[in-house]
């Protein structure tokens, strides 16, 4: 039975944007989205070219209020059992559109901050006490075991820096996504709705484990530094894995173990292809570069050049790069964004990712 006349699917509201607006940033490459609603937060998908899918993973305690009411219930099976999928709701956006409303006062860009000081606070519904001040970022409330998060007091507004403050509602299918963003707690105030649209059925890039072929971990600056430096005119990006070799065998010395390593094959290396001629950027098997590196034989895929530099965005924000290419030439880069609201009196909030899957050029593929 339909709840999206009783209560709204979703609730949410936030009283700094600017790390919400990153995350959908990372994944503004095409101007329809489809936004996932579930308990345990919002997933944000967006395709190109049936080639390239992005997906921005946005947990409910980036929200300082997140509540979820289910279109349906669990339907029973023929056998009259219920079944044990997760209920969600799914609904298609103009991200462009929500980005620039977003940024309507021109606030919610630049670096995140802390959910610390003083701020005012959304009056939540049922509740007959006026908007007040509170100290410090955090509601009561942890999320646990991917249980929704859902604080007594959603902080809203910041201390001295101007910020953005969000809440935004979604009845239900058929109805708009209703958005206030208000700057501060005296400021200006404005009120949007946002067409939605029916959720279709978007590219599937199942990614195998098991079949596995190069996984690599490391500094997202490393790899950011090293795209940055390619023409822009480039057509492809190949991706290159290589076994590490025994660089112990002959070589008695430090100069020579030194001198060996350097001889050797590169564990990593990015070949970049244009009208202009071929660039190559090694990797060694060094902690210091990557941090986690496996590769059981010689691996070599090939991608369009464009669709590699859709993940910037994402990779600018990021702290850690998960690559990893299955044996069809699946591409998989996870990018780890920094903490969303590190706590009091705790060892942090939750990192966020945005996800990028890419299909290799037939050539390799």
């Amino acid at each position: 039975m339909s709840r999206a006349h009783d209560l709204p699917v979703l609730k949410a509201s936030i009283h700094d944007i600017r790390y919400f607006s990153a995350l959908l940033r990372g994944v503004n490459f095409a101007n329809r989205a489809t936004v996932t609603v579930t308990e345990k937060g919002l997933l944000v998908v967006v395709e190109e070219s049936r080639t390239l899918l992005g997906t921005a993973y946005i947990f409910s305690d980036v929200f300082d209020e997140f509540i979820y009411h289910a279109e349906t219930e669990n339907k029973p099976s023929q056998q009259g059992q219920t079944t044990d999928q997760e209920i969600f709701s799914a609904f298609e956006i103009p991200l462009n559109n929500f980005l620039e409303l977003l940024n309507i006062f021109g606030t919610a860009g630049g670096s995140t901050s802390s959910r610390t000081g003083r701020y005012k606070a959304w009056k939540k519904t049922g509740d007959g006490s006026d908007e007040h001040e509170s100290e410090g970022g955090e509601g009561e409330g942890d999320r646990e075991g991917g249980n929704t998060n859902k604080k007594k007091a959603g902080s809203l507004f910041g201390g001295a820096e101007r910020k953005t403050g969000m809440r935004l509602t979604y009845i239900g299918p058929g109805y708009p996504l209703t958005v206030i963003v208000a700057e501060d707690a005296s400021g200006p105030t404005t009120t949007c709705e946002i067409a939605t649209f029916d959720a279709e059925d978007h590219l599937e890039l199942p990614f195998d484990s098991e079949q596995m072929a190069l996984k690599i971990i490391l500094k997202s600056s490393w790899l950011r530094d090293a795209l940055s430096e390619l023409d822009p005119s480039c057509d492809k990006l190949t991706f290159i894995g290589n076994p590490s070799e025994n660089l112990d065998t002959g070589a008695q010395t430090a100069r020579q173990r030194q001198r060996a390593r350097l001889q050797a094959t590169p564990n990593f290396r990015i070949e970049a292809t244009g009208t202009f001629g071929n660039t190559e950027m090694d990797y060694p098997n060094d902690r210091d570069v990557l941090e986690s590196f496996e590769c059981l034989a010689p691996v070599s895929f090939s991608y369009r050049f464009s669709h590699i530099s859709r993940t910037m965005r994402a990779m600018q924000t990021s702290v850690k790069t998960s690559l990893r290419i299955d044996n069809e030439g699946l591409l998989s880069l996870q990018f780890l964004m920094p903490s969303s609201a590190p706590r009091m009196n705790s060892g942090g909030g939750t990192s966020n990712f945005i996800e990028f899957r890419c299909l290799a050029l037939e050539e390799d593929a």
